[in-house]
């Protein structure tokens, strides 16, 4: 057993060090295409948005600026100033309808989005995405170079607080140390991946998956869509947002441990033995090392950390210190996954059970 401890750090850290250096030479990076490309005239872009006021006044003008045939807001039934402040910056609002049964908050709120949208494009996109001009214009570049139906971006980290420093960063490594990118162009669907923070579709193959309604009860609706769009014969691209797109997820510490909980059971297929598996691994990865004083694990960690802010472009001071915190991320990270472990989750003043079938 205990040489098996021992190994485990350096077979998982070398795993994820190959994958980051995979995606260093691979991964696509969105980058300003240099000319207007006019159809972004046949844009419909959405945002769902529940008690979001304060998030849009920083946001909405960034999108509104785009050049896109519409910007459509759906008020999800917020108890806040949501819909006058989008309706103020001239998007167009929506009042969103009370939620079915069976029916997820964001996957509702899509689907009535994508009901009322009139582009030939649908840019699904969160309302704390903070969009850079001649950022759509280089989306639908991205979009006719890889011939994509659905092309899904991973916007750049925008972290501002100490709290939102500790888990955040988290995806960025979810994604660039165990996905290569190579993989995720294979057609097969268990090969998909997506970010709901910003998903570009094809209006035709979204409507003949069946659009949010195909997705209604899932917590990573993203991925499931993805994964459908490759069913059907279509074509999935990603791209890292960089420069031109960003989003702030979390303010805090306990809203990233809200956030995450919602969804990190699902990310592991529904098994809780495979969420507690997963912290232990990470635990014994990332923390005893350190406790052990053995360096070469803890360097090893360090470099992935360094080789995902390379990628995401993340290379601040700041943002650089945040890979001393490695070794405490398990520690850090284990009010999501006692959260997680929970029959139901909350978001947003809503419940939604994690025990569905």
């Amino acid at each position: 057993m205990r040489t098996l401890i021992r190994a485990l750090p350096w077979a998982v850290l070398t795993l994820k060090v190959g994958v980051a250096l995979v995606n260093v030479a691979t991964f696509p990076r969105l980058r300003p295409s240099g000319v207007s490309v006019r159809a972004a005239r046949r844009v419909s872009v959405l945002i769902p948005a529940r008690n979001e006021a304060l998030t849009l006044q920083e946001t909405l003008g960034g999108v509104l600026c785009q050049g896109a045939l519409e910007v459509l807001v759906l008020d999800d039934e917020s108890q806040d100033q949501t819909g006058e402040v989008a309706r103020s910056r001239g998007a167009q609002v929506l009042a969103g309808q009370p939620l079915p049964p069976r029916w997820n908050g964001k996957t509702w709120a899509c689907h009535q989005l994508a009901q009322a949208a009139r582009g030939e494009f649908l840019l699904f996109t969160d309302a704390d995405v903070s969009w850079s001009p001649g950022a759509l214009d280089a989306l639908l570049t991205e979009l006719e170079r890889t011939g994509a139906d659905l092309l899904s971006v991973f916007p750049r980290q925008a972290n501002v607080t100490g709290g939102e420093r500790l888990l955040t960063p988290l995806v960025d490594h979810v994604l660039l140390t165990l996905l290569p990118a190579p993989l995720l162009r294979l057609r097969h669907r268990q090969a998909s991946a997506a970010n709901g923070q910003v998903m570009l579709f094809r209006r035709g193959i979204y409507a003949r998956l069946g659009g949010h309604a195909a997705v209604h009860d899932h917590l990573l609706e993203d991925v499931a869509l993805s994964q459908l769009v490759k069913a059907a014969g279509g074509r999935v691209s990603v791209a890292l947002g960089r420069d031109l797109i960003r989003v702030r997820m979390y303010r805090s510490y306990p809203d990233s441990v809200r956030g995450f909980g919602k969804n990190v059971l699902t990310v592991h297929g529904g098994s809780r033995l495979a969420l507690s598996l997963s912290w232990v691994l990470n635990l014994i990865t990332y923390t005893l090392p350190l406790l052990r004083g053995r360096p070469g694990p803890v360097v090893l960690a360090g470099l992935e950390g360094l080789l995902v802010r390379v990628l995401t472009g993340r290379t601040r001071p700041a943002d650089l210190a945040e890979i001393v915190l490695a070794p405490v991320l398990p520690l850090a990270a284990l009010p999501v996954y006692l959260r997680a472990l929970r029959r139901n989750v909350e978001w947003k003043g809503r419940y939604y059970s994690q025990d569905r079938p």
